[in-house]
């Protein structure tokens, strides 16, 4: 199983180098590896994500590890460029840089280079090599946030090589009970039902977000839609639903920025009326839809809003709900949100409702902006639910100040 792994990981490679030939995205995580020079350190704590949003969710403890550690550096690394390149500044590490590829030579390099006295790693990033180098060389390894599905590998016939990864974990933390009672079947023991570390973070920045000015001088004191990580399918259901609410205020802050997505965008949507943040400046009154064309805003962009939409639920799932929930909102969504306990949870609770036609969202958004009560209701549950699941920072930092 190894070597065929091992072949995996070359062709993964390979094929990332043909493919950075047409994509950028792909330009970026070759030429990101292939430049970078990792500098040695005698002792460090190492913090891995696979992207932006993995670093969102663990940013809590990052945190909170550097007061406990203020003489420690801190290094992070990050498999995606969507996530290095807009963090590859951050103030919270010492050094950040691209995950070298998974092979034996690269993994015993990079850990003899850094020399790290813990790694930790949120949510998923499960590399044979990097794991087996810390596990060798008696590196507590911990994985944050983590979140197991039946259907996943490590549960499988043929997942033998990645049930030794997880054994080469010093302790897991995750995020639900169904998870603990998946690693147990497989044997696994070392396990703490902590929650997700995401509340935390959405829950803090909920409590003191960055003031937007041009965003409250848009609103207008009108009732705002904010449509957050969209999609192009997304984006056509929405287009329609500006049409028949003349009297709200929209945002669409869409998941990808590029000037040709962005002009896509543009030609969906109303041309009279709508315009770009980048623009702001010519904000008139009849302006009811904005696109924010920049990354960064959406997580304080949520404290305007009064009912907000998730993309990315008609393709491989939906982006991250909390950020809006914390604030106290009606969250809609696409159909693939299965994956997601929060997602699951708050449809359930009825905080948030799921859509799979432009029909569907009609009737929905059509409650929610006409009924006062009915979306104040949705925004309690979603608020509440949110605030009653902080707490998995202080749970992993307290296990990790008793044995460190």
């Amino acid at each position: 199983m190894l070597l065929i792994y091992n072949i995996g990981i070359i062709i993964y490679h390979w094929v990332a180098c043909l493919v950075s030939l047409f994509s950028n995205k792909a330009k970026l995580w070759v030429n990101g590896r292939r430049k970078q020079q990792i500098q040695p350190l005698k002792s460090c704590i190492w913090f891995h994500f696979a992207s932006l949003g993995e670093f969102e969710q663990g940013r809590p403890v990052l945190e909170e590890m550097r007061k406990l550690y203020p003489d420690e550096k801190f290094v992070v690394t990050f498999f995606s460029p969507s996530g290095y390149e807009i963090r590859k500044n951050t103030p919270l590490a010492d050094a950040v840089y691209y995950l070298p590829l998974d092979t034996a030579a690269n993994a015993r390099r990079f850990v003899d280079t850094l020399q790290p006295k813990m790694a930790i790693f949120t949510k998923y990033e499960y590399w044979f090599h990097f794991f087996n180098q810390l596990h060798k060389q008696h590196v507590p390894l911990y994985v944050i946030s983590s979140i197991f599905r039946p259907k996943q590998v490590f549960f499988k016939w043929y997942g033998s090589l990645h049930r030794k990864m997880l054994k080469m974990v010093t302790w897991f933390f995750v995020q639900d009970a169904d998870s603990k009672h998946l690693l147990h079947d497989i044997g696994i023991t070392n396990v703490t039902i902590s929650g997700d570390t995401r509340f935390d973070r959405v829950w803090a920045n909920a409590q003191k977000p960055k003031a937007l000015p041009e965003i409250e001088k848009f609103k207008d004191g009108k009732k705002l839609f904010i449509a957050g990580s969209t999609w192009p399918q997304d984006e056509a259901l929405i287009a329609n639903l500006i049409k028949q609410h003349p009297d709200w205020k929209f945002v669409i802050a869409p998941h990808e920025i590029g000037e040709d997505k962005i002009s896509h965008l543009e030609g969906v949507l109303p041309k009279d009326t709508t315009l770009r943040f980048s623009q702001i400046s010519h904000l008139t009154s009849h302006i009811s839809c904005l696109i924010i064309d920049n990354i960064g805003m959406l997580s304080s962009l949520y404290q305007y809003a009064d009912i907000a939409y998730i993309g990315g639920g008609f393709g491989a799932g939906i982006h991250n709900t909390l950020e809006a929930a914390a604030f106290g909102m009606p969250v809609i969504f696409g159909p693939n949100y299965q994956k997601f306990k929060e997602a699951r949870d708050l449809v359930e609770l009825k905080g948030s409702f799921t859509i799979s036609t432009q029909e569907a969202l009609n009737c929905i958004a059509d409650k929610l902006m006409n009924d006062e009560q009915a979306r104040h209701v949705s925004a309690v549950v979603a608020k509440n639910y949110v605030k009653q699941n902080v707490g998995a920072t202080d749970a992993i930092l307290g296990y990790v100040k008793e044995r460190h």
